[in-house]
């Protein structure tokens, strides 16, 4: 029997993985494999990935039809082998403990993972790949990559992962002196996470977690809902305008859960922004990065922070206020304009009244 895989577009609804599953089965064509690709779409909706062995009858096409005459748009049909089927987990384990002993391993290794090949600069794809490509570095580790449907966000922050372990491994000076800044955050249920300066390397990191945010999440941090960054948004997002970026990343270092963002727009002011994935909203990330923005901003001679937001966005006065700080904002059309000093002063009497909303 045959093995597909197929990419399939699913609407956010109860009952559509049953039909799903209902309209594969109904052609004789069995599901050995299903999982989230990519990031939700703005409406909810995901991208699941499944691997289905087909009977010697059926054709690909023909299955195709089938699901998208059910209402589910099929986006990527390539054939595959034997090794899909390998545990994920278990196969990236294997793999970093490859890459941890040979770091010149690491672009081959983030091929396998990702299940495509390694291709050179300016080479034309052979006759079974399509134009999908990804470049990925991580310090002077780089892997170029090319298969026969799209690179997810995540997969590129996973590849990113693979090539800092390989950049660690091989005693790479840059990481070393990164590591000497990381500083490990206890958050309020016992986990803990890393916070450390962004750096160029970062770029797959952000990434993926500007994607993975939900359309609420993004709105509040950037006033847009839009899950793909340009690149120069996500060049600010990691100071290469030469602003401060703090991350907080999971103890593994493989994804980056929170980022906290400082730029100066005056003599002693500076504009603050932060975001933390939804999943990890509520454990005191965002608590953690604003005191340590805060931290930073006195050590640079700040006095007042400014940020911007979408009305309605209580999170981020209550997360400065439990930063130290006495956050007050006003209503600017739909946006919340919020000021706070980084050295509060009781307000005098004849001060004019301004209202708190933490």
């Amino acid at each position: 029997m045959a093995l597909w895989r197929l990419h399939v577009d699913v609407a956010d609804q109860p009952g559509r993985l049953g039909a799903l599953a209902a309209a594969v089965g109904g052609c004789g064509a069995n599901i050995v494999s299903l999982h989230v690709v990519g990031e939700p779409a703005e409406d909810g909706a995901v991208t699941d990935e499944l691997l289905v062995r087909l009977p010697p009858k059926l054709a690909a096409p023909a299955l195709v039809e089938a699901v998208e005459s059910a209402g589910f748009p099929v986006t990527v049909v390539v054939q595959a082998d034997a090794q899909a089927l390998a545990d994920p987990v278990t196969a990236a384990l294997a793999l970093a403990h490859c890459v941890a002993v040979d770091p010149g391993s690491a672009a081959r290794a983030v091929a396998t993972m990702l299940r495509a090949e390694l291709a050179e600069a300016g080479a034309p794809p052979t006759a079974h790949q399509a134009a999908h490509q990804a470049d990925v570095g991580v310090g002077a580790t780089r892997a170029r990559l090319r298969r026969g449907w799209p690179f997810t966000a995540t997969e590129i922050s996973q590849a990113a992962a693979l090539l800092e372990l390989a950049g660690a491994s091989d005693g790479d000076r840059a990481s070393t002196e990164l590591a000497a800044q990381r500083v490990s955050v206890q958050l309020t249920d016992g986990a803990e996470v890393v916070l450390r300066a962004a750096t160029a390397a970062d770029a797959p990191l952000v990434a993926a977690l500007h994607a993975r945010c939900s359309p609420h999440t993004r709105a509040l941090r950037s006033l847009s809902t839009r899950p793909v960054l340009t690149a120069a948004v996500l060049q600010q997002l990691i100071g290469a305008d030469g602003s401060t970026s703090v991350l907080a990343v999971t103890t593994d270092g493989g994804a980056a859960i929170g980022l906290a963002n400082l730029v100066r727009t005056g003599p002693g002011t500076a504009e603050v922004a932060l975001v933390v994935e939804d999943l990890w909203q509520g454990r005191g990330v965002g608590t953690a990065l604003a005191r340590k923005l805060v931290e930073l901003a006195r050590t640079d001679q700040l006095t007042e922070f400014t940020a911007m937001s979408r009305a309605g966005n209580g999170a981020l006065t209550r997360v400065l206020r439990r930063a130290g700080l006495r956050p007050r904002g006003r209503l600017e059309g739909g946006a919340l304009c919020v000021r706070a000093a980084l050295y509060p002063e009781e307000p005098s009497p004849s001060a004019p009244t301004e209202i708190s909303l933490a």
